[in-house]
């Protein structure tokens, strides 16, 4: 228990120098592509799971907003593997990096953004002054809808910064409270470990779900903006 319960998130390093990027770039090898002209299971499985997906989140989407599904579609299997790959004993997580979410969230919203005042001007500054407002309120309301604006990315990243990190945090005093529990009462103790597996589980559909609502999130805002 003397282990510093923060260890876990501080970018590990080799050598003196970081080794974030090849941890990020890890998840690459869990999707392999194949030339063959029938796939096997896993293959087919991952194809499958990425049609339905593709499909289900492209489908309220114009011919101009549908060429950002690759990126899309890339997006939501780097965040979902990269979580799941952090549930390992001894992993680290990048996604528990604000800077890292950050990095990702302010460059697609803004790609959303400046698409949109391209394509749609008009309705992109509409945005800042909805219709019938009263005169006194205009100046009010358009700082408000600016700050709302801007403040979106930072809600992407600090949504899943802090749901994979509570997550992580849980598992681990959890898990230190059923080793502590084992030498004073194995029943409290087995009690204990079922709610740290319950929990374990819950973090993979959290894994999974996080990678769904920040690629959700980042598709409706270019929805708005098509």
């Amino acid at each position: 228990m003397n282990e510093n319960l923060f260890a876990s998130f501080i970018t590990p390093t080799m050598m003196g120098l970081p080794i974030v990027i090849l941890i990020i770039m890890f998840p690459t090898i869990l999707f392999p592509s194949t030339n063959r002209l029938v796939s096997n299971r896993l293959v087919a499985i991952q194809q499958w799971l990425i049609h339905m997906t593709s499909k289900q989140m492209m489908a309220i989407h114009n011919p101009k907003g549908q060429t950002w599904t690759l990126m899309l579609m890339s997006l939501i299997l780097f965040i979902g593997s990269t979580n799941l790959l952090g549930l390992l004993p001894h992993s680290f997580t990048p996604t528990t990096q604000l800077s890292m979410n950050l990095g990702m969230a302010i460059p697609l919203w803004a790609g959303t953004v400046i698409l949109g005042f391209r394509h749609k001007t008009k309705a992109s500054l509409a945005h800042f002054l909805p219709q019938g407002t009263p005169l006194p309120l205009i100046p009010m309301l358009v700082i408000i809808e600016t700050i709302s604006l801007f403040i979106q990315p930072m809600a992407l990243a600090v949504r899943l910064t802090a749901n994979i990190t509570a997550g992580h945090l849980l598992i681990h005093l959890i898990g230190g409270a059923t080793l502590a529990l084992l030498s004073i009462s194995t029943a409290t103790a087995f009690i204990t470990f079922i709610i740290l597996v319950l929990l374990t589980i819950l973090e993979f559909a959290v894994a999974l779900i996080q990678a769904y609502v920040f690629t959700l999130l980042v598709s409706l805002y270019l929805h708005d903006n098509t």
